[in-house]
């Protein structure tokens, strides 16, 4: 089994070789493209590995918050995957944070700031966890709801 950091090092060395391939105007501007938006899918998967390992939460488990497929979310924290926003709405809510993208010269910055960091800096008490139970209880509504209209 490749490791996170084994699989990042080999999809890098295979950009660069692409990019090392030509260096011609319009074909070297794709490579650009691509290598930046490579970039930023390995950085989001990263963002998502970061977060979901600091609150010891196993890939099923940040799936079943998100209401995504296990292999979903292995396939997003390797890079593999381009997420939509509502995913990202989603996976921020799933991990207990809010999603940002800073940009960052050609690069972005992408981050999952912890509720709880948020209500610290500003001086406030973290969030209660009585609305937790409320908030399950709408996620599995949700969840009804789409497989009812999945099924007819």
């Amino acid at each position: 089994m490749v490791s996170h950091a084994q699989w990042k090092l080999a999809r890098d060395r295979k950009v660069a070789e692409s990019i090392s391939e030509g260096e011609d105007g319009a074909e070297s501007a794709e490579r650009v493209r691509r290598r930046l938006e490579l970039d930023l899918a390995w950085d989001l998967g990263q963002a998502v590995y970061d977060r979901r390992t600091a609150l010891g939460l196993a890939q099923t488990e940040l799936a079943r918050r998100a209401r995504m497929s296990q292999p979903q979310v292995s396939k997003l924290e390797l890079g593999g995957s381009m997420p939509t926003v509502p995913l990202l709405a989603r996976l921020a809510r799933a991990l207990n944070a809010d999603f940002s993208l800073t940009p960052l010269g050609e690069g972005v910055r992408v981050s999952f700031i912890p509720h709880e960091s948020r209500a610290q800096e500003a001086g406030a008490e973290p969030p209660s966890t009585a609305s937790a139970p409320a908030a399950e209880a709408e996620a599995e509504a949700d969840a009804s709801t789409e497989r009812a209209a999945a099924t007819g």
